[in-house]
């Protein structure tokens, strides 16, 4: 079956960007070049990811061989690729840890929050007022596959329990505060 005669699939790519100027269209040219159709980009120049990077998201059409050129190209252009695929997340959460986080290595915390459940961060602030060897919170936004946001929650408590954190944890839907 040749290319044009396949389907075409929307399919989403989450990116890291350093935050200099042309990254965003460095990351675009290999879309454009490869024949994918952009839907949508969602650039959070405001925010930066635990890596200090700025996360992108980008929509796309494309025929499946084309989409898998398309990711081939990116990461020989050495784009740092967090998602790739036809699987967009289905929920949202937002979660607040507390505690000595700083000293409990955050950075372990949140890589094995998104190594052992279906989500991904995408968003992340730390607040530490009195320093980093004190009691600090940090907010994360969590996306997850539809359906699994309880699970990650049962996770995060777990990752949370053995580091000696809390966690505030979103109210339920139909939940009395």
């Amino acid at each position: 079956m040749s290319d044009s005669q396949e389907e075409v699939n929307a399919y989403t790519v989450r990116l890291e960007l350093d935050d200099e100027p042309g990254e965003l269209l460095r990351a675009l040219h290999p879309i454009a070049d490869n024949g994918g159709n952009l839907l949508s980009i969602f650039h959070e120049r405001g925010n930066v990811t635990p890596r200090g990077r700025i996360p992108v998201e980008v929509d796309l059409e494309a025929t499946p061989e084309r989409f898998e050129v398309i990711v081939d190209a990116l990461r020989e252009e050495n784009m740092n690729i967090i998602q790739a695929g036809a699987e967009r997340y289905g929920e949202a959460l937002t979660l607040v840890l507390v505690g000595h986080l700083v000293n409990t290595d955050l950075s372990d915390t949140i890589q094995r929050i998104q190594d052992h459940t279906s989500a991904s961060v995408t968003d992340f602030s730390l607040s530490a007022p009195d320093g980093a060897d004190e009691v600090s919170s940090a907010r994360i936004r969590l996306a997850t596959e539809q359906g699994e946001a309880g699970t990650v929650v049962d996770t995060v408590r777990d990752i949370a329990g053995e580091k000696d954190l809390r966690v505030v944890e979103p109210l339920q839907a139909g939940g009395s505060a």
